[in-house]
């Protein structure tokens, strides 16, 4: 690929970004302030221009920038890279707060940059399958859908479990039904520390009467990570934490005389491509330079954090 990109952040995840774009042939700079972390990558990616702030990056003009510095520093890197008219992919969530993620909107638009949101599982090839058997109508008409988040930790002492876990089941859903929650409504529970929820339960409400639910713990005895789809011709299930299969069920109610009568055929497993959804994203910000931003736009990205905030308030 000709596309040079500059990742600022090499911690945890930045290192995945870098790991990824390196091996698709993009990877052409690297911002972080932790100067020993810096050398220390620059020695792992020999070729590799580093800088240890994002004004000496921006002053390059990269073909594109990924952002994967703590969240609470999203805003504050985001806004300078978007107001120098400069791609930016931003990972999840967007920023902290909904007035810093409309701001990061209109300054891509005025701008005339793109600007993308790192909700990765929206670029999970068995996300989209399932995606692509609700739009076609496999499953009939929409019911509901609810997501599981579960395992036993990370205990985050800075946000709650909703904040940490959630963005991700909120992107999904949004993507899946095609539209944003008109109502939601959100209980959870505080046991280890005062004041930050480890686990809770939203409902969410759709157009056409389509429902959902989040449920999301770090204080679980086992990993999970389940989708549930349930339609009015079939019901679709994928648990990403164990077989990481999805599987159809032809299962349901017809009337009959007025009479609600089951149907129960066995289930069938549906193949999908087992791509890894990080490079997906990463090969969509590199491949679509000028393109729309169809899936993961700073639109949606604002939603979540909408969601997120309204939640978190009533929490």
């Amino acid at each position: 690929m000709e596309k040079k990109i500059c990742v600022v952040g090499g911690g945890r995840w930045g290192k995945n970004h870098i790991r990824t774009l390196a091996g698709m042939g993009c990877l052409a700079a690297i911002v972080e302030s932790n100067e020993g972390r810096l050398q220390e990558l620059l020695g792992e990616f020999p070729g590799i221009e580093g800088f240890s702030n994002v004004e000496e990056a921006i002053a390059r003009r990269f073909d594109g920038y990924t952002v994967a510095v703590p969240a609470e520093h999203h805003y504050s890197v985001g806004s300078r890279l978007l107001a120098a008219g400069l791609d930016v992919m931003m990972e999840k969530p967007m920023t902290m707060t909904v007035e810093e993620s409309e701001k990061l909107v209109s300054l891509a638009k005025e701008h005339n940059a793109r600007l993308m949101v790192g909700h990765v599982l929206l670029f999970h090839p068995a996300i989209r399958k399932i995606k692509e058997m609700i739009d076609s109508g496999r499953v009939g008409k929409l019911h509901y859908i609810y997501s599981n988040r579960l395992n036993l930790g990370t205990v985050r002492t800075e946000e709650s479990v909703f904040a940490s876990f959630a963005p991700h089941d909120i992107s999904v859903l949004d993507y899946l039904t095609g539209s944003h929650a008109v109502n939601i409504d959100a209980k959870g529970g505080c046991f280890l520390q005062e004041q930050i929820c480890d686990f809770t339960m939203t409902q969410l409400e759709y157009p056409d009467n389509v429902h959902g639910h989040i449920f999301v713990s770090w204080l679980h005895p086992f990993k999970q990570q389940l989708l549930v789809i349930v339609g009015s011709d079939g019901m679709i299930t994928f648990d990403d934490a164990a077989d990481k299969q999805i599987r159809f069920y032809k299962k349901g109610f017809r009337f009959m005389d007025g009479v609600p009568v089951k149907v129960d055929e066995p289930d069938e497993i549906i193949a999908y491509d087992k791509k890894m959804p990080l490079e997906e994203e990463l090969r969509y910000f590199v491949e679509n330079p000028d393109g729309e931003v169809l899936v993961n736009s700073g639109e949606a990205g604002l939603e979540v954090v909408r969601i997120l905030e309204h939640v978190q308030n009533k929490l």
